[in-house]
């Protein structure tokens, strides 16, 4: 018996993995995070248990995958995005791990690749960015030290912020002192959903944007002169006269 953290993706069926998609179908437990995962990911499944975990605490999520194990049948745990990142599987993971229950992972496309599709943008263009940081906005829970958002920014590299749009002004009062008044910046809201919306500007006139459409939760931030970006050098990767192991 073996429970599956899968990735479903960030909201729209298609992008889940064939691996995912395929282990969905065939496990006789599903847990799933409904509030985040669509009921679509989980066509065509034959499990004769179907969780909601939106509606339980962790006990009790436990419990269930303890139950499986105990009549050997493999759990399906599915998570939006990427469960490693912002899923809170550390916490299921050690209680497997306590009680001899084996895991597996199985990656999923983040919400930062799916808004960079969508805004057709490469996060990591030569001269410009060749660094991506995914971070969350510190609320309710605090930051690790050096982890602030000002200490982040103070590397001017491609930012991707989650659970930050309720304090869109407080961010961008951070940003601004080290990207510059005039660096792009984009809100996207329910990636690859059927309802996305995103609205692009610069973290002068993005707070009013964002207002205007609405965007309460759900949504990221990515900052960084990466952005609708033109001007940078080519990569030597596809360079005429740069050679490499399958080039000469």
């Amino acid at each position: 018996m073996t429970v599956f953290f899968i990735g479903a993706g960030p909201g729209d069926p298609d992008l889940i993995t064939v691996k995912g998609q395929r282990l969905i179908r065939q496990c006789p437990v599903i847990i799933y995070a409904g509030s985040l995962v669509p009921a679509a990911v989980l066509e065509g499944h034959s499990a004769h248990r179907v969780l909601n975990s939106a509606e339980l605490h962790l006990e009790q999520i436990i419990e269930a995958m303890r139950e499986a194990d105990a009549k050997g049948e493999d759990v399906a745990r599915v998570h939006s995005g990427d469960p490693s990142l912002y899923g809170a599987i550390g916490e299921q993971i050690r209680q497997l791990r306590a009680l001899g229950i084996a895991y597996q992972i199985v990656p999923g496309v983040t919400a930062t690749a799916a808004c960079a599709a969508l805004l057709g943008a490469e996060l990591t263009l030569p001269d410009i960015s060749q660094t991506l940081i995914l971070t969350r906005y510190a609320d309710k829970s605090p930051m690790p030290l050096g982890e602030d958002l000002p200490s982040l920014a103070q590397h001017r590299s491609t930012m991707a912020i989650h659970l930050g749009v309720q304090h869109l002004a407080k961010i961008i009062d951070e940003l601004r002192p080290h990207y510059g008044d005039d660096c792009p910046i984009a809100v996207v809201h329910r990636a690859s959903w059927p309802d996305q919306e995103w609205v692009m500007g610069t973290l002068m006139d993005i707070e009013a944007k964002v207002v205007s459409k609405g965007f309460k939760r759900t949504a990221l931030i990515l900052v960084g002169r990466v952005l609708g970006n033109d001007v940078f050098s080519e990569s030597s990767l596809y360079r005429a006269g740069h050679a490499h192991l399958y080039r000469h």
